[in-house]
Order: C-alpha cells, then structure tokens, then sequence
C-alpha cells in the first residue's frame, strides 16, 4: 500500500448544527437535509446504509436506495428471500445510515421494520423500468448461481413470459422502517462534531439530546 492509510486527516468545516437551528421533529429536519443533499446534486443522495442481524446475531450491511419518507417511516423496495429479507423475518429491526460525505454529514436511524402494503408495492413496482421488472424475476438474490449467464438466462425467460407487462413478483416488495430513534451528524473543526439524538417517547414526542463526539 503506497499511502498510509492511518496518517488520512481531513479537516470539517462546511458547517454546524446546535438545538436552536435543527427542527424539534426528527422527519423534518432530515427532509431538510435531504433536499440539501439533492440540491447539491451529490452522487446518490439516496442511497443509505442497511443494517441487519441474523439468528446468529451476526450483523450484516448493505447499501439500498430510499424510496419514500413520510409520517409512517422510510421505505425501500427488494427482494423478500434475500439475506436481508430472512434476517428481517427473523428479527424486524434495523438500522439505516446516510452519508453525504460532501455536505460532511451523516444521519443514523434505527427502529421496527414492516412489509409495505401489496397495493404500495404493487404500485411501485409498475413505475419501475421494464428491465428493472424483470431483473426482479430473474434474479434469486443472494442466492449461489452458476455464473452471469443464469441471470441473462432467467431475465429471457422473464421476458419471454410476461412481455411488457410483467407483474410484481409474490417475492419482492417493500419495507418500511418506523423509526424511534434519530442522530444526526454535522462534522466540526478538531474532531469536536455535533451529534444530536432524538428519542421517541411513550406519548409518541420526540426528546432531542445532545451526544459527545
């Protein structure tokens, strides 16, 4: 390895985030930032962090797309048997994280996660392009395959089935996080970032707190 990776410094000084400026509700001040990061025109600002845990209590990520944000949580769409899928069945709980690393924020969510509706899903999926439709079709996800030429294989088959209008598949669909708890991220000057928390409460208000970097 030519550089060193421990001796990687960068300065934060795009910008701060204290009580008196961050929104009192968790959901608005992250379509707040949201929309900045969208602005801003960053690569994928959509794209979040997925966190789950097997039976074995091994945790496991991956990177999927947000695809709706509202009073009722935040949703993405995929495949139900993948790994993800049986560690959700298992255990409905995750975490999902954002980094904007350009705005030098992150945004860490963590609650109870639930299948969508099948008319949201249905509905969804019918605004997919047609290769995204029947890519769901065609692959197993996280499944061992032979070589790419299964997935090129299926996807014909898929193809030769439905057409243009193939249906959602009874595997595939959405999931919604409901979240209970929020942090957010503002990196600061000397390591000394902004962390603020919010917490859900048994009267459904959220308590804002401040954490130490």
């Amino acid at each position: 390895m030519e550089k060193d990776i421990a001796a990687l410094r960068k300065s934060y000084e795009h910008g701060e985030l204290d009580e008196t400026q961050s929104a009192a509700d968790p959901l608005a001040q992250f379509e707040l930032w949201l929309d900045q990061a969208l602005k801003a025109e960053l690569p994928e600002p959509n794209a979040m962090t997925l966190a789950t845990v097997g039976p074995d209590g091994r945790p496991s990520t991956r990177v999927v797309l947000i695809k709706g944000c509202d009073a009722r949580g935040l949703t993405w769409y995929t495949n139900y048997e993948s790994r993800k899928g049986r560690e959700l069945a298992g255990s409905p709980f995750a975490a999902l994280q954002f980094h904007w690393v350009e705005l030098e924020r992150v945004v860490r969510i963590e609650g109870r996660v639930e299948k969508t509706e099948a008319a949201e899903s249905d509905a969804y999926f019918q605004s997919r392009p047609l290769d995204s439709r029947l890519g769901a079709w065609a692959s197993p996800q996280s499944q061992v395959i032979a070589s790419r030429a299964v997935l090129v294989a299926n996807a014909a088959k898929a193809g030769a089935r439905y057409a243009l209008n193939p249906p959602r598949p009874p595997h595939w669909g959405g999931y919604r996080l409901v979240p209970d708890r929020w942090e957010f991220w503002q990196g600061r000057r000397s390591r000394l970032h902004d962390r603020l928390r919010y917490l859900r409460q048994d009267d459904g208000h959220w308590l804002r707190e401040r954490l130490a970097p």
